[in-house]
This record gives C-alpha cells, structure tokens and sequence, in this order.
C-alpha cells in the first residue's frame, strides 16, 4: 500500500476526531459507575493521574507510528520495522489490533442500539409515573427480545459504517466537526440543569473532595486500567487517524488537548449523573446498571425529567457513534490496503459485525446459558476479553515499538516535539508508561 494521501482538513479537525475517537461509552456508562464503586473523588484524582502518566504517553505512541507510517496500521508497523532493522513480525501487532475493535465494536454496536432504544422511550415518556421494579422489568423484557435488540444493533451499525465509507473528508471530518461541539454543548446543558437540582452541591463535594482513606490497591488498579481504556489506545486505531494528521502539527499538544476534552467529557457527565441520583437518594455505587436502570427512575421524578432523560440519551448515542466509526476506521483502511475499494471494505467491515454481533443479542435470550470459556456466555466473553486483556497487551507491545524499535529520528520527526520533548516523552513510555502497563495486565491476569 503506498502512503495514503488523505489528510485532516485541520489541526482542530483532527483534535476533533481523536476525541470523538476517545469519547465514548467510557466516559459517559463506565466513568460514572466505576467512580461510583471506588469512592467517588480519591478514584477520580488517581484516574487523571495516571492518565497522564500512562494514557497519554501511550496515545501518543500510538498516533505517532501511524503519522510516521502514512498506510494502514499493519503497513505502517511493516515499514518502519523494516526502516529499524527489526523483525517484520511486528506487523501482526496491527493484525491483533483489528481483531481487538473486531472485537469490541460487535458489542458496542449491540449496547449502543440500547440508547436508541432508551432514547425513543424516554421522549414518549415511557418512564414516567413506573416503579423502580417496572423500569428493571421493562429492560430485561428488551435484552429478552432479539427482534428488537437487533433492530437496533442494526441501526446503529448503518450509521456507523455509512459515515466511514464517505471517507476522511467527507465521512468522518464532517461529523466530527458537527457532533463533538454539540456533545459538549448538550453535556453543559445537563450540568445547567443539573445545578439546579438539591443533589448538586453533594455531587460536587463527593467528586472533588477526595477521601485518601478511600484508597485501596483496588480503587489504585480500577484508576489505572479506566485511564487506559478511556482514551481508546491499545488497538491501533488511533493509528489510523495519525495516518491522516495534518504534516505540521505538534503531537503533544493535539494528545494533550485530546486528554483535557476526553477527561472533561467524564467529569460533566459524572456532575450531571451524579447530582441527580443525589437529589434522589440514590446510592452512587450502583454498578453497571447505574445508566439503564438508575437514572431514568430518578429523571422521572424531576420536573421535565422527560425531557432532559431524552437529550441525555441523545447525548449517549452521538458519543457512541463517533467512537465506533474509530473502531471501524481501521479494519476498512486494512481492506483498502490489500485493494478494495473504501465503500467496499466498508460493507464488508458491517457484515462480519453484524453477523457476529447477533451472538451477543442473542446471549440475553436463547445463548444465555451457551458458556464459552471461565462460565461466560459470549457477550460476557467478548465485553471482558477484549477490553481488560487485549488493549493492554495491545498498548504494552504499541508503546515498546514505538520508543524501544521505531528509529530515532523517524520517531522525532513524526512526534515534532523537539529533542527535549522527544527525549522526555521516550524516558516516560520506557521507564514509567510501560512499567505501569506491564502492572495494569499482571494484575488483570490474576
């Protein structure tokens, strides 16, 4: 595959569109619940650290090899270890890779197509006036209906594959550049409304104010391993979108503007989830359920709870969509680099997902009891696999390449960073970065 000649229109394009990359299910399902469990501000605090310590660096190893490369994440690792004198082998790291969001992607869509869903009922106010045990019941009779749960995997899909096959300029650019300001304009709203709710001030106190006793090596590795998960690295997708960066931009500071926004979006979605499960006294420590089952009881009891459930699961549904266009990107850039064309790759990228996908539909109803491996049917296998092994194996292999194998002075020019910052960045993945990854893995794996 030669270098590809597709380009961010922008700088701010492709801040843009890694973010919509990074922002996603989670920011807004997974951030608020686990924060929820681990005690709230002291979790909080150890997220951002260590996402600057291990999310960050790796984000930037990971764009890097791709801006280096200019091709297809498995081309792009091809040349530049052959450039190294190293082993061609590391190009099955991008192989690995594509499975990852192969993968991931065939349950996100399904658990995507829940918002549509969510957000269908809460506008014809479905939820108000039911029961804690209705609302409970009501979500457990849609994952037991296949028809439905399909339908709206299907939906999700077509959304998703139809903006990749328009291409960089007019497929993903254009979206990014529509959906990211209005996510983070709909999340303001929330917290405006949010800040007039009782629960508001206590939201803020248990958010910012941590409770150091509240530490343990469990909260530690809980911080560790959603910093890494965040910011969608460990499966080379953001290698794809490096292939597309601008020639003259500073990577650090399109990473570091991409944490900032990424970490923001947690931090408004956790404000306005948690000011309203405060208000109504709700235990925060919910669980995975805090999103589907939790909040729309206590919307439904605020005035204009309808209303505001609604753009909530709006908002939910545009996050979504713009991280699983990431998780897409990479496999139809892989297709095109063997010789098909973008539309083409595209449609078969959605079949294979949504063939696949039917197996995590159908684990709520007729294969929930079908036990793959550890007990687990195939939605549980393939939502646990996947994001708490693959991606940190994925990162740990992506950041040994980039700053022990890819040569210095590719590294330095892709980067462009200057020599001090080359040289800070590097100490960091090597020493700090994949230490910490190397912990997040060993720890997962026990």
């Amino acid at each position: 595959m030669h270098e590809t000649l597709e380009r961010w229109g922008s700088q701010r394009a492709f801040i843009l569109a890694v973010t919509g990359a990074a922002v996603g299910l989670g920011n807004i399902w997974r951030f608020p619940y686990i924060t929820g469990e681990n005690g709230g501000a002291a979790f909080l605090l150890l997220y951002v650290g260590f996402v600057a310590l291990l999310g960050l660096p790796v984000m930037m190893a990971e764009i890097m090899i791709g801006r280096a490369g200019r091709r297809s994440p498995m081309q792009s690792l091809l040349q530049l270890a052959n450039q190294a004198g190293a082993t061609p082998h590391w190009r099955w790291l991008g192989w690995f890779g594509g499975v990852t969001v192969f993968l991931i992607l065939s349950f996100y869509s399904v658990v995507s197509g829940w918002s549509i869903e969510y957000l269908v009922e809460a506008l014809n106010g479905d939820f108000v006036g039911s029961s804690p045990a209705e609302v409970g019941a009501n979500f457990e009779a849609f994952l037991a209906d296949p028809l439905r749960m399909t339908f709206n995997h299907t939906i999700f899909l077509l959304l998703t594959l139809s903006v990749v096959a328009a291409g960089v300029a007019n497929g993903l650019e254009k979206l990014n550049n529509l959906m990211m300001p209005l996510l983070y304009l709909l999340l303001l709203v929330l917290v405006g409304y949010a800040s007039t709710t009782d629960g508001f001030g206590t939201a803020l106190v248990w958010l910012f104010r941590p409770d150091l006793s509240a530490v343990t090596p469990v909260v530690v590795m809980h911080a560790m391993g959603h910093a890494f998960f965040t910011l969608a690295v460990g499966a080379c997708a953001l290698m794809a979108y490096g292939a597309y960066m601008p020639d003259h931009q500073s990577l650090p500071r399109a990473a570091l503007a991409v944490a900032a926004l990424d970490v923001a979006v947690a931090l408004l979605a956790g404000i306005a989830i948690f000011s309203v499960v405060f208000s109504q006294g709700i235990d925060p420590g919910e669980g995975p359920g805090l999103m589907f089952v939790t909040l729309p009881i206590a919307f439904a009891e605020l005035p204009w709870g309808q209303l505001w459930l609604g753009l909530f699961f709006l908002l939910l549904l545009m996050a979504t969509w713009t991280s699983s266009i990431n998780l897409a990107e990479p496999m139809v850039a892989g297709l095109q680099g063997i010789g098909l064309k973008r539309g083409q790759a595209a449609a078969l990228v959605g079949v294979a997902v949504w063939l696949v996908g039917l197996l995590s539909v159908f684990s709520f109803s007729s294969l929930a009891e079908v036990h793959w491996i550890a007990g687990m049917n195939f939605f549980e296998l393939v939502t646990t696999v996947p994001t708490e092994y693959f991606l940190p194996l994925g990162g740990l292999l992506i950041a040994i390449f980039a700053a022990w194998v890819v040569p210095r002075d590719i590294a330095l020019r892709a980067l462009d960073a200057g020599p001090t910052g080359y040289r800070v960045w590097r100490t960091v993945v090597r020493y700090v970065s994949i230490p910490l990854t190397l912990v997040v893995l060993f720890s997962t794996l026990i």
